[in-house]
């Protein structure tokens, strides 16, 4: 029989270390960004940048499925299960919602700068996230709009500006915050798809190995169009730490896989949100190589962005409470 005692105060000691890890995990997303970044300003184009990072991480994936005899079967059931029309087709595409962020983040990171980046991409998250539960997107019960949900969305909207004000006499930069915002407003749509072609397949590794063959096609072949049209031109970066962009993410998404079984979805939300923006600060102030400058509501509009996502998130853990226990 365990001393409730003593699990208590194992609780109290593992579940900080699970958090800061979750922060320490949640810094992989601007360091992904800043990669990503400098790769679209040495290759002068976002969109070469993504396929980039799209192609290296579809390497690994590739790797880490074809190591396996059931993965191999699984993947290779994909065609057979489109045709078999169990899940809505939109599903399969999720890929196309990774592909706007990467490719924004490689048009515009290095502009903007990390912290800018990272704050407009989560504030579009955040709002996406309310949509998706308010639709039944990704969750099993449809959750209202109520009051503590439009102040999450406001917030988000709010850390949105406060970021963007000290270029907001600069139109094109403006412009530039649109996409990563509009990344993080499709954010939502990502690991409904997801989740569902990891059920459909029975293995989540060959649905991330899908969602990055979905998103190397769409921007690969944008290119080639771009490069046929005379728009365009690429070459491989000659440093390897370019190539970085796309492990990054991978090793992200598992982290997090492994975390949120410690943490559960509401702790692990708002420590990986707090490690993508004190991550995105550190490197825009660490590494003035980048050409990013932090200013003060740079960090104001981050913390918004940070109290947003929280007030967002707590009526959905008290809705999934409710749910376990009418389930019990």
């Amino acid at each position: 029989m365990s001393n409730p005692q003593t699990s208590k105060t194992e609780k109290t000691v593992v579940i900080p270390l699970l958090v800061l890890a979750t922060v320490l995990a949640g810094m992989l997303g601007p360091m992904q960004s800043a990669v990503n970044g400098q790769v679209g300003k040495l290759l002068g184009d976002g969109n070469a940048s993504a396929v980039v990072s799209f192609g290296s991480g579809l390497v690994v994936m590739a790797i880490i499925i074809l190591a396996r005899r059931s993965t191999r079967e699984q993947f290779a059931a994909i065609p057979r299960k489109m045709k078999a029309h169990r899940l809505p087709w939109w599903n399969w595409f999720a890929g196309c919602c990774g592909a706007v962020i990467v490719f924004s983040e490689g048009a515009t990171a290095s502009i903007l700068g990390v912290a800018t980046f990272q704050t407009t991409l989560i504030s579009g998250m955040v709002i996406s996230g309310l949509i998706c539960d308010r639709l039944g997107i990704g969750v099993p019960v449809k959750q209202p709009f109520n009051f503590a949900r439009i102040m999450g969305a406001l917030l988000a909207i709010a850390a949105t500006v406060l970021v963007v004000l000290p270029n907001w006499s600069a139109p094109k930069v403006i412009v530039l915050a649109v996409l990563p915002f509009l990344g993080g407003l499709l954010a939502g749509w990502q690991p409904a798809g997801n989740s569902a072609v990891a059920e459909e397949t029975g293995s989540m590794l060959v649905s991330i190995t899908w969602n990055f063959i979905v998103g190397f096609s769409i921007l690969g072949i944008m290119l080639i169009v771009r490069i046929m049209m005379g728009t365009a031109t690429f070459h491989l970066p000659t440093v390897w730490w370019m190539y970085l962009g796309g492990p990054l993410g991978l090793l992200s998404i598992a982290l997090m896989a492994l975390l949120v079984r410690g943490l559960g979805l509401l702790l692990l939300g708002l420590a990986s949100t707090a490690g993508q923006l004190i991550g995105s600060i550190l490197i825009d102030l660490l590494i003035p190589q980048l050409g990013a400058q932090v200013y003060m509501v740079t960090i104001l509009g981050a913390l918004v962005a940070l109290i947003g996502a929280g007030v967002a998130m707590i009526p959905s853990a008290k809705k999934r409470i409710d749910v376990n226990e009418l389930s019990n």
